[in-house]
């Protein structure tokens, strides 16, 4: 059975749910440079990243999970070149093992962002 995940302070909550646990797993929507209010956030890749991981620390707060928690991480960019700045960055957002990880160069991303993470997490 699923149960909706939502932190109750965004402008997507009627088009998406943020979150949603099953099967002993928690999957979040996908998370871009975006503050509450939709508006892109971020002039650089690290403040960017910042933005996302805390976009994504706050949903899984919502249910009972850490950045540590997260298994999987799909990163999408429209621009390869900003992969060596979000390597530097990226694993400074954990403390255990590394989550695996796939990065993945689109045309386009909502909003007009340049960085998307999408993530799954262990519910414990």
């Amino acid at each position: 059975m699923k149960q909706q995940i939502s932190t109750g302070d965004t402008k997507s909550a009627h088009i998406l749910s943020q979150g949603i646990v099953s099967g002993g797993f928690i999957f979040l929507s996908g998370q871009v440079h975006c503050n509450s209010e939709l508006e892109l956030v971020g002039e650089t890749t690290e403040e960017k990243l910042a933005q996302i991981m805390e976009n994504i620390e706050t949903i899984l707060k919502a249910a009972d999970a850490t950045l540590d928690d997260i298994v999987k991480v799909v990163i999408y960019v429209t621009n390869m070149a900003v992969m060596p700045d979000l390597n530097k960055a990226y694993p400074t957002y954990f403390k255990e093992v590394l989550p695996v990880r796939e990065a993945v160069c689109v045309a386009a991303l909502p909003l007009g962002a340049s960085i998307e993470l999408s993530v799954i997490a262990e519910k414990k």
